[in-house]
Protein backbone atom coordinates (compact mmCIF):
# COMPACT_ATOMS: atom_id res chain seq x y z
CA UNK A 1 0.00 0.00 0.00
CA UNK A 2 1.32 3.45 -0.95
CA UNK A 3 2.31 5.82 1.85
CA UNK A 4 -0.35 8.34 0.75
CA UNK A 5 -3.11 5.71 0.81
CA UNK A 6 -1.94 4.42 4.20
CA UNK A 7 -1.96 7.95 5.62
CA UNK A 8 -5.50 8.50 4.33
CA UNK A 9 -6.72 5.22 5.85
CA UNK A 10 -5.13 6.03 9.21
CA UNK A 11 -6.56 9.56 9.18
CA UNK A 12 -10.07 8.34 8.34
CA UNK A 13 -9.81 5.67 11.04
CA UNK A 14 -8.73 8.22 13.64
CA UNK A 15 -11.51 10.67 12.73
CA UNK A 16 -14.06 7.85 12.80
CA UNK A 17 -12.87 6.81 16.26
CA UNK A 18 -13.09 10.39 17.57
CA UNK A 19 -16.56 10.85 16.05
CA UNK A 20 -17.70 7.53 17.48
CA UNK A 21 -16.45 8.23 21.01
CA UNK A 22 -17.45 11.92 21.20
CA UNK A 23 -20.73 11.91 19.24
CA UNK A 24 -22.18 8.48 18.46
CA UNK A 25 -21.41 6.88 21.83
CA UNK A 26 -22.94 9.70 24.00
CA UNK A 27 -26.06 9.97 21.84
CA UNK A 28 -26.40 6.17 21.78
CA UNK A 29 -26.01 6.08 25.56
CA UNK A 30 -28.79 8.66 25.88
CA UNK A 31 -31.14 6.64 23.68
CA UNK A 32 -30.32 3.42 25.57
CA UNK A 33 -30.85 5.10 28.95
CA UNK A 34 -34.22 6.44 27.83
CA UNK A 35 -35.34 2.87 27.11
CA UNK A 36 -34.39 1.50 30.52
CA UNK A 37 -35.81 1.81 34.01
CA UNK A 38 -34.99 -0.31 37.03
CA UNK A 39 -32.46 -2.33 35.06
CA UNK A 40 -34.93 -3.49 32.40
CA UNK A 41 -35.95 -2.46 28.88
CA UNK A 42 -39.13 -0.39 28.87
CA UNK A 43 -41.03 2.30 26.98
CA UNK A 44 -42.47 3.71 30.20
CA UNK A 45 -40.65 7.04 29.88
CA UNK A 46 -42.07 7.63 26.41
CA UNK A 47 -45.54 6.54 27.52
CA UNK A 48 -45.21 9.09 30.30
CA UNK A 49 -44.12 11.82 27.89
CA UNK A 50 -46.98 11.14 25.49
CA UNK A 51 -49.63 10.47 28.12
CA UNK A 52 -52.56 12.73 27.30
CA UNK A 53 -53.35 13.12 30.99
CA UNK A 54 -49.85 14.46 31.69
CA UNK A 55 -50.51 18.12 31.14
CA UNK A 56 -47.01 19.34 32.09
CA UNK A 57 -45.17 17.40 29.39
CA UNK A 58 -47.60 18.41 26.65
CA UNK A 59 -47.43 22.01 27.83
CA UNK A 60 -43.62 21.89 27.74
CA UNK A 61 -43.53 20.53 24.18
CA UNK A 62 -46.36 22.80 23.06
CA UNK A 63 -44.74 25.93 24.52
CA UNK A 64 -41.38 25.07 22.95
CA UNK A 65 -42.86 24.50 19.49
CA UNK A 66 -45.20 27.51 19.70
CA UNK A 67 -42.43 29.87 20.81
CA UNK A 68 -40.12 28.51 18.11
CA UNK A 69 -42.67 29.01 15.33
CA UNK A 70 -43.58 32.54 16.45
CA UNK A 71 -39.89 33.37 16.89
CA UNK A 72 -39.27 32.32 13.28
CA UNK A 73 -42.13 34.45 11.98
CA UNK A 74 -41.27 37.61 13.94
CA UNK A 75 -37.51 37.24 13.50
CA UNK A 76 -38.09 36.83 9.77
CA UNK A 77 -40.28 39.92 9.67
CA UNK A 78 -37.80 42.21 11.45
CA UNK A 79 -34.70 40.70 9.85
CA UNK A 80 -36.19 41.00 6.36
CA UNK A 81 -37.25 44.59 7.05
CA UNK A 82 -33.78 45.67 8.21
CA UNK A 83 -32.08 43.85 5.34
CA UNK A 84 -34.37 45.55 2.83
CA UNK A 85 -33.75 49.03 4.24
CA UNK A 86 -29.96 48.71 4.45
CA UNK A 87 -29.51 47.15 0.99
CA UNK A 88 -32.12 49.04 -1.03
CA UNK A 89 -31.75 52.59 0.31
CA UNK A 90 -28.88 55.04 0.63
CA UNK A 91 -28.96 57.49 3.57
CA UNK A 92 -26.56 59.05 6.12
CA UNK A 93 -24.99 56.63 8.66
CA UNK A 94 -26.25 53.62 6.68
CA UNK A 95 -22.91 51.78 6.81
CA UNK A 96 -22.56 52.31 10.57
CA UNK A 97 -26.14 51.24 11.27
CA UNK A 98 -25.74 48.17 9.08
CA UNK A 99 -22.84 47.07 11.29
CA UNK A 100 -24.76 47.82 14.48
CA UNK A 101 -27.59 45.63 13.23
CA UNK A 102 -25.46 42.51 13.85
CA UNK A 103 -24.51 43.57 17.40
CA UNK A 104 -26.75 40.95 19.10
CA UNK A 105 -24.55 38.32 17.46
CA UNK A 106 -21.65 39.53 19.63
CA UNK A 107 -23.66 38.97 22.81
CA UNK A 108 -23.40 35.45 24.25
CA UNK A 109 -26.86 33.96 24.90
CA UNK A 110 -26.79 34.48 28.66
CA UNK A 111 -25.45 38.04 28.38
CA UNK A 112 -28.06 38.94 25.78
CA UNK A 113 -30.89 37.56 27.91
CA UNK A 114 -29.66 39.31 31.06
CA UNK A 115 -29.23 42.60 29.19
CA UNK A 116 -32.77 42.25 27.85
CA UNK A 117 -33.98 41.46 31.38
CA UNK A 118 -32.35 44.62 32.78
CA UNK A 119 -34.13 46.78 30.19
CA UNK A 120 -37.50 45.13 29.53
CA UNK A 121 -38.03 42.75 32.48
CA UNK A 122 -40.60 43.33 35.23
CA UNK A 123 -38.05 45.33 37.23
CA UNK A 124 -36.30 46.66 34.13
CA UNK A 125 -35.51 50.24 33.23
CA UNK A 126 -38.25 50.73 30.60
CA UNK A 127 -41.22 49.33 32.61
CA UNK A 128 -40.10 51.29 35.69
CA UNK A 129 -39.61 54.45 33.65
CA UNK A 130 -43.11 54.12 32.18
CA UNK A 131 -44.47 53.49 35.67
CA UNK A 132 -43.01 56.79 36.87
CA UNK A 133 -44.14 58.59 33.73
CA UNK A 134 -47.77 57.45 33.99
CA UNK A 135 -47.91 57.21 37.79
CA UNK A 136 -49.19 53.64 37.70
CA UNK A 137 -49.14 51.24 40.64
CA UNK A 138 -46.79 48.77 38.96
CA UNK A 139 -44.35 48.42 36.06
CA UNK A 140 -45.88 49.18 32.64
CA UNK A 141 -45.58 46.65 29.80
CA UNK A 142 -42.96 44.41 31.42
CA UNK A 143 -41.67 41.53 29.31
CA UNK A 144 -42.37 38.18 30.90
CA UNK A 145 -43.84 34.73 30.37
CA UNK A 146 -44.23 33.38 26.84
CA UNK A 147 -44.17 36.89 25.34
CA UNK A 148 -40.92 37.68 27.11
CA UNK A 149 -39.24 34.53 25.79
CA UNK A 150 -40.40 35.33 22.24
CA UNK A 151 -39.11 38.90 22.46
CA UNK A 152 -35.70 37.70 23.62
CA UNK A 153 -35.58 35.19 20.76
CA UNK A 154 -36.55 37.80 18.20
CA UNK A 155 -33.90 40.17 19.58
CA UNK A 156 -31.21 37.49 19.25
CA UNK A 157 -32.28 35.54 16.15
CA UNK A 158 -33.50 38.21 13.73
CA UNK A 159 -29.81 38.73 12.90
CA UNK A 160 -29.80 35.38 11.06
CA UNK A 161 -32.51 36.61 8.69
CA UNK A 162 -30.84 39.99 8.36
CA UNK A 163 -27.52 38.44 7.28
CA UNK A 164 -28.90 35.79 4.93
CA UNK A 165 -31.39 38.13 3.28
CA UNK A 166 -28.83 40.94 2.98
CA UNK A 167 -26.50 38.58 1.13
CA UNK A 168 -29.28 37.60 -1.27
CA UNK A 169 -30.50 41.17 -1.81
CA UNK A 170 -26.94 42.29 -2.52
CA UNK A 171 -26.79 39.95 -5.55
CA UNK A 172 -30.18 40.76 -7.08
CA UNK A 173 -30.18 40.93 -10.89
CA UNK A 174 -30.85 44.56 -11.72
CA UNK A 175 -31.99 43.71 -15.26
CA UNK A 176 -34.86 41.62 -13.89
CA UNK A 177 -36.01 44.42 -11.60
CA UNK A 178 -35.83 46.91 -14.45
CA UNK A 179 -37.85 44.59 -16.66
CA UNK A 180 -40.53 44.19 -13.99
CA UNK A 181 -40.73 47.97 -13.50
CA UNK A 182 -40.87 48.52 -17.27
CA UNK A 183 -43.83 46.14 -17.50
CA UNK A 184 -45.75 48.22 -14.96
CA UNK A 185 -45.11 46.13 -11.86
CA UNK A 186 -45.31 48.07 -8.60
CA UNK A 187 -42.81 47.78 -5.74
CA UNK A 188 -44.90 45.25 -3.77
CA UNK A 189 -45.65 43.04 -6.77
CA UNK A 190 -42.00 43.14 -7.86
CA UNK A 191 -40.96 42.08 -4.38
CA UNK A 192 -43.43 39.17 -4.24
CA UNK A 193 -43.00 37.91 -7.80
CA UNK A 194 -39.31 38.60 -8.49
CA UNK A 195 -37.39 39.18 -5.25
CA UNK A 196 -39.04 36.72 -2.87
CA UNK A 197 -38.19 33.62 -4.97
CA UNK A 198 -34.54 34.70 -4.86
CA UNK A 199 -34.72 35.06 -1.07
CA UNK A 200 -36.36 31.68 -0.51
CA UNK A 201 -33.18 29.62 0.10
CA UNK A 202 -31.84 32.18 2.57
CA UNK A 203 -35.19 32.48 4.31
CA UNK A 204 -35.44 28.69 4.66
CA UNK A 205 -31.92 28.48 6.05
CA UNK A 206 -32.50 31.27 8.57
CA UNK A 207 -35.88 29.80 9.52
CA UNK A 208 -34.43 26.39 10.27
CA UNK A 209 -31.55 27.89 12.23
CA UNK A 210 -33.92 30.08 14.24
CA UNK A 211 -36.29 27.20 14.90
CA UNK A 212 -33.49 24.93 16.13
CA UNK A 213 -32.02 27.69 18.30
CA UNK A 214 -35.44 28.47 19.78
CA UNK A 215 -36.20 24.82 20.53
CA UNK A 216 -32.80 24.50 22.23
CA UNK A 217 -33.19 27.78 24.15
CA UNK A 218 -32.61 27.41 27.86
CA UNK A 219 -31.58 30.80 29.26
CA UNK A 220 -34.57 32.81 28.03
CA UNK A 221 -37.19 30.37 29.42
CA UNK A 222 -35.19 30.07 32.66
CA UNK A 223 -35.22 33.83 33.31
CA UNK A 224 -38.45 34.94 31.61
CA UNK A 225 -40.89 32.04 31.50
CA UNK A 226 -42.00 32.20 35.13
CA UNK A 227 -44.21 29.21 35.81
CA UNK A 228 -44.44 28.15 32.16
CA UNK A 229 -42.97 24.81 31.15
CA UNK A 230 -40.44 24.27 28.35
CA UNK A 231 -38.83 21.02 27.31
CA UNK A 232 -35.28 22.30 27.96
CA UNK A 233 -36.29 23.32 31.48
CA UNK A 234 -37.94 19.93 31.98
CA UNK A 235 -34.68 18.19 31.06
CA UNK A 236 -32.79 20.40 33.51
CA UNK A 237 -35.33 19.75 36.29
CA UNK A 238 -35.30 16.00 35.68
CA UNK A 239 -31.52 15.92 35.91
CA UNK A 240 -31.48 17.97 39.13
CA UNK A 241 -34.12 15.66 40.62
CA UNK A 242 -31.93 12.65 39.84
CA UNK A 243 -34.34 11.21 37.25
CA UNK A 244 -31.69 10.85 34.57
CA UNK A 245 -33.68 8.19 32.67
CA UNK A 246 -36.55 10.61 32.12
CA UNK A 247 -34.08 13.39 31.24
CA UNK A 248 -32.67 11.05 28.57
CA UNK A 249 -36.11 10.42 27.08
CA UNK A 250 -36.87 14.14 27.05
CA UNK A 251 -33.50 14.74 25.38
CA UNK A 252 -34.31 12.19 22.66
CA UNK A 253 -37.64 13.92 22.03
CA UNK A 254 -36.04 17.35 21.78
CA UNK A 255 -33.28 16.03 19.51
CA UNK A 256 -35.81 14.37 17.22
CA UNK A 257 -37.63 17.65 16.59
CA UNK A 258 -34.37 19.55 16.00
CA UNK A 259 -32.97 16.90 13.66
CA UNK A 260 -36.16 16.91 11.59
CA UNK A 261 -35.62 20.59 10.81
CA UNK A 262 -31.90 20.06 10.30
CA UNK A 263 -32.55 17.38 7.68
CA UNK A 264 -35.11 19.64 6.04
CA UNK A 265 -32.50 22.39 5.81
CA UNK A 266 -29.61 20.22 4.64
CA UNK A 267 -31.51 18.04 2.19
CA UNK A 268 -34.04 20.67 1.16
CA UNK A 269 -34.02 23.08 -1.78
CA UNK A 270 -30.72 24.02 -3.30
CA UNK A 271 -29.43 27.48 -2.65
CA UNK A 272 -29.06 28.35 -6.29
CA UNK A 273 -31.09 30.83 -8.18
CA UNK A 274 -33.96 29.60 -10.26
CA UNK A 275 -32.53 31.00 -13.49
CA UNK A 276 -29.15 31.07 -15.17
CA UNK A 277 -27.03 34.16 -15.46
CA UNK A 278 -24.39 34.74 -18.10
CA UNK A 279 -21.64 36.84 -16.60
CA UNK A 280 -21.97 39.13 -13.57
CA UNK A 281 -25.32 40.87 -13.23
CA UNK A 282 -25.54 44.49 -12.13
CA UNK A 283 -26.90 44.95 -8.62
CA UNK A 284 -30.53 46.00 -8.60
CA UNK A 285 -32.80 47.88 -6.21
CA UNK A 286 -36.53 47.98 -5.75
CA UNK A 287 -37.91 51.43 -6.40
CA UNK A 288 -40.39 52.72 -3.82
CA UNK A 289 -42.05 56.07 -3.28
CA UNK A 290 -40.50 58.80 -1.12
CA UNK A 291 -43.03 58.45 1.70
CA UNK A 292 -42.64 54.65 2.14
CA UNK A 293 -38.89 55.16 1.96
CA UNK A 294 -38.93 57.73 4.77
CA UNK A 295 -41.24 55.63 6.92
CA UNK A 296 -39.06 52.53 6.52
CA UNK A 297 -35.82 54.38 7.27
CA UNK A 298 -37.33 55.92 10.41
CA UNK A 299 -38.60 52.48 11.41
CA UNK A 300 -35.11 51.02 10.96
CA UNK A 301 -33.64 53.76 13.17
CA UNK A 302 -36.23 52.99 15.87
CA UNK A 303 -35.59 49.24 15.74
CA UNK A 304 -31.85 49.74 16.05
CA UNK A 305 -32.44 52.11 18.95
CA UNK A 306 -34.34 49.36 20.76
CA UNK A 307 -31.63 46.89 19.79
CA UNK A 308 -28.90 49.05 21.34
CA UNK A 309 -30.74 49.63 24.64
CA UNK A 310 -29.75 46.30 26.27
CA UNK A 311 -26.09 46.84 25.37
CA UNK A 312 -26.10 50.38 26.75
CA UNK A 313 -27.95 49.25 29.88
CA UNK A 314 -25.50 46.48 30.72
CA UNK A 315 -22.57 48.90 30.36
CA UNK A 316 -24.27 51.45 32.63
CA UNK A 317 -25.21 48.81 35.21
CA UNK A 318 -21.63 47.56 35.31
CA UNK A 319 -20.77 50.98 36.75
CA UNK A 320 -23.54 50.92 39.38
CA UNK A 321 -22.84 50.54 43.08
CA UNK A 322 -24.17 47.29 44.57
CA UNK A 323 -27.50 47.84 46.29
CA UNK A 324 -28.17 51.12 44.46
CA UNK A 325 -30.68 49.55 42.05
CA UNK A 326 -33.57 48.03 43.96
CA UNK A 327 -36.84 49.88 43.45
CA UNK A 328 -35.34 52.87 41.62
CA UNK A 329 -35.83 53.55 37.94
CA UNK A 330 -32.05 53.57 37.38
CA UNK A 331 -29.17 53.04 39.83
CA UNK A 332 -28.79 55.90 42.29
CA UNK A 333 -25.02 55.59 42.73
CA UNK A 334 -22.17 54.75 40.38
CA UNK A 335 -18.64 53.50 40.81
CA UNK A 336 -15.75 51.91 38.97
CA UNK A 337 -15.38 49.54 41.90
CA UNK A 338 -16.87 46.62 39.99
CA UNK A 339 -13.92 46.82 37.59
CA UNK A 340 -11.36 47.86 40.22
CA UNK A 341 -12.18 44.66 42.10
CA UNK A 342 -10.63 42.69 39.23
CA UNK A 343 -7.35 44.50 39.88
CA UNK A 344 -7.47 43.86 43.64
CA UNK A 345 -8.61 40.23 43.60
CA UNK A 346 -7.02 37.91 41.05
CA UNK A 347 -9.52 35.18 41.98
CA UNK A 348 -12.23 37.14 40.18
CA UNK A 349 -10.46 36.41 36.90
CA UNK A 350 -10.67 32.65 37.42
CA UNK A 351 -14.03 32.17 35.57
CA UNK A 352 -12.80 34.36 32.69
CA UNK A 353 -9.51 32.47 32.45
CA UNK A 354 -11.38 29.15 32.67
CA UNK A 355 -13.54 30.18 29.72
CA UNK A 356 -10.53 31.35 27.70
CA UNK A 357 -8.60 28.15 28.41
CA UNK A 358 -11.53 25.88 27.57
CA UNK A 359 -12.37 27.91 24.45
CA UNK A 360 -8.79 27.62 23.19
CA UNK A 361 -8.76 23.86 23.82
CA UNK A 362 -12.07 23.52 21.99
CA UNK A 363 -10.69 25.69 19.18
CA UNK A 364 -7.55 23.55 18.76
CA UNK A 365 -9.59 20.34 18.66
CA UNK A 366 -12.27 21.82 16.39
CA UNK A 367 -9.77 23.20 13.88
CA UNK A 368 -7.76 19.98 13.73
CA UNK A 369 -10.79 17.73 13.38
CA UNK A 370 -12.91 20.10 11.27
CA UNK A 371 -10.31 21.06 8.67
CA UNK A 372 -9.17 17.45 8.22
CA UNK A 373 -12.75 16.16 7.95
CA UNK A 374 -13.68 18.89 5.45
CA UNK A 375 -10.75 17.96 3.21
CA UNK A 376 -11.59 14.26 3.32
CA UNK A 377 -15.26 14.87 2.51
CA UNK A 378 -14.28 17.21 -0.33
CA UNK A 379 -12.16 14.44 -1.88
CA UNK A 380 -15.10 12.02 -2.03
CA UNK A 381 -15.98 11.68 -5.71
CA UNK A 382 -19.48 10.29 -5.23
CA UNK A 383 -21.72 13.34 -4.68
CA UNK A 384 -24.43 11.51 -2.71
CA UNK A 385 -21.87 9.78 -0.48
CA UNK A 386 -20.18 13.13 0.13
CA UNK A 387 -23.49 14.74 1.07
CA UNK A 388 -24.34 12.04 3.59
CA UNK A 389 -20.80 12.06 5.03
CA UNK A 390 -21.03 15.81 5.51
CA UNK A 391 -24.50 15.43 7.04
CA UNK A 392 -23.30 12.80 9.53
CA UNK A 393 -20.20 14.76 10.56
CA UNK A 394 -22.16 17.97 11.16
CA UNK A 395 -24.97 16.18 13.01
CA UNK A 396 -24.02 17.71 16.41
CA UNK A 397 -24.88 21.12 14.93
CA UNK A 398 -28.56 20.23 15.36
CA UNK A 399 -28.20 18.70 18.83
CA UNK A 400 -29.25 21.17 21.58
CA UNK A 401 -26.70 21.98 24.27
CA UNK A 402 -28.90 20.52 26.99
CA UNK A 403 -28.95 17.20 25.15
CA UNK A 404 -25.16 17.25 24.71
CA UNK A 405 -24.74 17.77 28.46
CA UNK A 406 -27.13 14.93 29.38
CA UNK A 407 -25.46 12.65 26.81
CA UNK A 408 -22.01 13.37 28.25
CA UNK A 409 -23.19 12.73 31.79
CA UNK A 410 -24.58 9.35 30.74
CA UNK A 411 -21.62 8.41 28.55
CA UNK A 412 -18.64 9.56 30.58
CA UNK A 413 -19.62 8.74 34.15
CA UNK A 414 -17.91 5.39 33.61
CA UNK A 415 -14.82 4.25 31.66
CA UNK A 416 -15.49 4.07 27.92
CA UNK A 417 -12.73 1.52 27.25
CA UNK A 418 -11.92 -1.35 29.63
CA UNK A 419 -8.78 -0.71 31.67
CA UNK A 420 -8.52 2.94 30.57
CA UNK A 421 -9.66 5.52 33.14
CA UNK A 422 -11.78 7.79 30.94
CA UNK A 423 -14.15 9.03 33.65
CA UNK A 424 -14.74 12.67 32.68
CA UNK A 425 -17.84 13.73 34.63
CA UNK A 426 -16.81 16.14 37.37
CA UNK A 427 -13.48 17.01 35.72
CA UNK A 428 -12.27 20.12 33.93
CA UNK A 429 -11.94 18.29 30.62
CA UNK A 430 -15.60 17.48 30.08
CA UNK A 431 -16.43 21.13 29.34
CA UNK A 432 -13.95 21.76 26.49
CA UNK A 433 -14.92 18.35 25.08
CA UNK A 434 -18.59 19.40 25.10
CA UNK A 435 -17.68 22.72 23.46
CA UNK A 436 -15.72 20.83 20.81
CA UNK A 437 -18.69 18.60 19.95
CA UNK A 438 -20.99 21.59 19.71
CA UNK A 439 -18.66 23.81 17.67
CA UNK A 440 -16.56 21.70 15.29
CA UNK A 441 -19.41 21.44 12.69
CA UNK A 442 -19.01 25.20 12.15
CA UNK A 443 -15.41 24.65 11.06
CA UNK A 444 -16.45 21.89 8.65
CA UNK A 445 -19.09 24.17 7.14
CA UNK A 446 -16.74 27.13 6.77
CA UNK A 447 -13.83 25.17 5.28
CA UNK A 448 -16.18 23.17 3.01
CA UNK A 449 -17.62 26.42 1.66
CA UNK A 450 -14.11 27.68 0.88
CA UNK A 451 -13.16 24.39 -0.79
CA UNK A 452 -16.25 24.51 -3.01
CA UNK A 453 -15.36 28.03 -4.12
CA UNK A 454 -11.69 27.26 -4.81
CA UNK A 455 -10.54 27.11 -8.43
CA UNK A 456 -9.20 23.56 -8.92
CA UNK A 457 -7.36 24.58 -12.08
CA UNK A 458 -4.91 26.57 -9.96
CA UNK A 459 -3.88 23.45 -8.07
CA UNK A 460 -3.51 21.55 -11.35
CA UNK A 461 -1.38 24.33 -12.80
CA UNK A 462 0.84 24.35 -9.69
CA UNK A 463 1.23 20.58 -9.94
CA UNK A 464 2.13 20.87 -13.62
CA UNK A 465 4.84 23.37 -12.72
CA UNK A 466 6.40 20.86 -10.34
CA UNK A 467 5.06 22.06 -6.99
CA UNK A 468 4.77 19.29 -4.40
CA UNK A 469 1.68 18.68 -2.19
CA UNK A 470 2.97 20.79 0.72
CA UNK A 471 3.97 23.68 -1.51
CA UNK A 472 0.66 23.53 -3.41
CA UNK A 473 -1.21 23.67 -0.13
CA UNK A 474 0.91 26.53 1.28
CA UNK A 475 1.00 28.75 -1.82
CA UNK A 476 -2.30 27.98 -3.57
CA UNK A 477 -4.85 26.30 -1.30
CA UNK A 478 -4.14 28.04 2.02
CA UNK A 479 -4.65 31.64 0.78
CA UNK A 480 -8.01 30.61 -0.71
CA UNK A 481 -9.09 28.72 2.41
CA UNK A 482 -7.77 31.17 4.99
CA UNK A 483 -10.90 33.37 5.18
CA UNK A 484 -13.10 30.33 5.80
CA UNK A 485 -10.68 28.91 8.36
CA UNK A 486 -10.47 32.23 10.21
CA UNK A 487 -14.21 32.81 10.27
CA UNK A 488 -14.75 29.24 11.49
CA UNK A 489 -12.16 29.81 14.24
CA UNK A 490 -13.83 33.06 15.34
CA UNK A 491 -17.25 31.40 15.49
CA UNK A 492 -15.85 28.53 17.58
CA UNK A 493 -14.23 30.94 20.02
CA UNK A 494 -17.37 33.06 20.36
CA UNK A 495 -19.58 30.03 20.83
CA UNK A 496 -17.24 28.48 23.41
CA UNK A 497 -16.58 31.66 25.38
CA UNK A 498 -20.26 32.37 25.93
CA UNK A 499 -21.50 28.77 26.20
CA UNK A 500 -23.97 28.36 29.03
CA UNK A 501 -26.51 25.65 28.22
CA UNK A 502 -24.09 22.71 28.44
CA UNK A 503 -21.95 24.38 31.09
CA UNK A 504 -24.72 24.72 33.65
CA UNK A 505 -25.11 20.92 33.75
CA UNK A 506 -21.43 19.94 33.48
CA UNK A 507 -19.36 22.47 35.44
CA UNK A 508 -17.72 22.10 38.83
CA UNK A 509 -16.91 25.08 41.04
CA UNK A 510 -13.20 25.09 40.12
CA UNK A 511 -13.94 24.81 36.40
CA UNK A 512 -16.90 27.19 36.28
CA UNK A 513 -16.90 29.34 33.11
CA UNK A 514 -17.72 33.03 33.09
CA UNK A 515 -21.30 32.43 31.89
CA UNK A 516 -22.06 30.36 35.00
CA UNK A 517 -20.39 32.98 37.22
CA UNK A 518 -22.59 35.70 35.70
CA UNK A 519 -25.71 33.76 36.63
CA UNK A 520 -24.32 33.11 40.13
CA UNK A 521 -23.71 36.82 40.68
CA UNK A 522 -27.19 37.61 39.39
CA UNK A 523 -28.76 35.15 41.83
CA UNK A 524 -26.86 36.88 44.66
CA UNK A 525 -28.32 40.21 43.44
CA UNK A 526 -24.82 41.48 42.66
CA UNK A 527 -26.10 43.33 39.60
CA UNK A 528 -22.96 45.41 39.11
CA UNK A 529 -20.64 42.40 39.29
CA UNK A 530 -22.80 40.37 36.88
CA UNK A 531 -22.88 43.30 34.45
CA UNK A 532 -19.11 43.82 34.75
CA UNK A 533 -18.46 40.17 33.91
CA UNK A 534 -20.86 40.53 30.97
CA UNK A 535 -19.07 43.62 29.66
CA UNK A 536 -15.67 41.90 29.94
CA UNK A 537 -16.99 38.92 27.99
CA UNK A 538 -18.57 41.21 25.41
CA UNK A 539 -15.31 43.18 24.98
CA UNK A 540 -13.34 39.96 24.45
CA UNK A 541 -15.77 38.84 21.76
CA UNK A 542 -15.77 42.24 20.03
CA UNK A 543 -11.97 42.21 20.10
CA UNK A 544 -12.00 38.80 18.42
CA UNK A 545 -14.31 40.13 15.74
CA UNK A 546 -12.06 43.11 15.22
CA UNK A 547 -8.98 40.90 15.05
CA UNK A 548 -10.61 38.68 12.46
CA UNK A 549 -10.66 41.62 10.06
CA UNK A 550 -14.45 41.79 9.93
CA UNK A 551 -14.81 38.34 8.38
CA UNK A 552 -17.67 37.45 10.68
CA UNK A 553 -19.57 40.58 9.73
CA UNK A 554 -19.24 39.77 6.03
CA UNK A 555 -22.49 38.56 4.53
CA UNK A 556 -20.64 36.02 2.41
CA UNK A 557 -18.75 34.55 5.33
CA UNK A 558 -21.83 34.36 7.53
CA UNK A 559 -23.26 31.87 5.06
CA UNK A 560 -20.69 29.44 6.44
CA UNK A 561 -22.81 28.99 9.56
CA UNK A 562 -25.12 26.80 7.54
Amino acid sequence: MKLRSLTTVLTVSLLTAIFGICVVYPLGATLAESLHAGGRFTLDHYRFLFDMSNRVNFEAVGNSVYVSVVSVLLSGLFGLFLAFVFTQYRFPLRALLARLAVLPLALPPLVGVIAFLFVFGETGIIPRGLQLLFGSAGPVLPAGGIAGVILVHVYSFHVYFYLFVSAALGTLDGSQLESATGLGSGAWRTFVRVVLPELRPGLLAASALTFMSSMASFTAPLLFAGGKHFITLQIYASKLNGDIDLAAAQSVLLTGVSLAFYFFLTLGPARKSGYARKGPAPAGRIITGKKPRRVMIVGAFMLLGVELLPVIAIIVLSLSREGSWTTQWVPSAYTVGNYAAFLDDAALWRPVLNSLEMALLALAASMTFGITAAFLVFRIKNRMLGTWANLALTLPYAVPGTVVAVAFILAFNRPVLPGIPTLLVGTFWILPLAYFVREYPVVIRSVAASLEGMDGSLLEAASGLGAGPIRRFRLVALPALLPGILSGAVLVLIGSLGEFVSSILLYTYDSRPVSVEILAQLRLFNIGAAAAYSVILMVIILALLRLSGGLLASDRRMSYIL
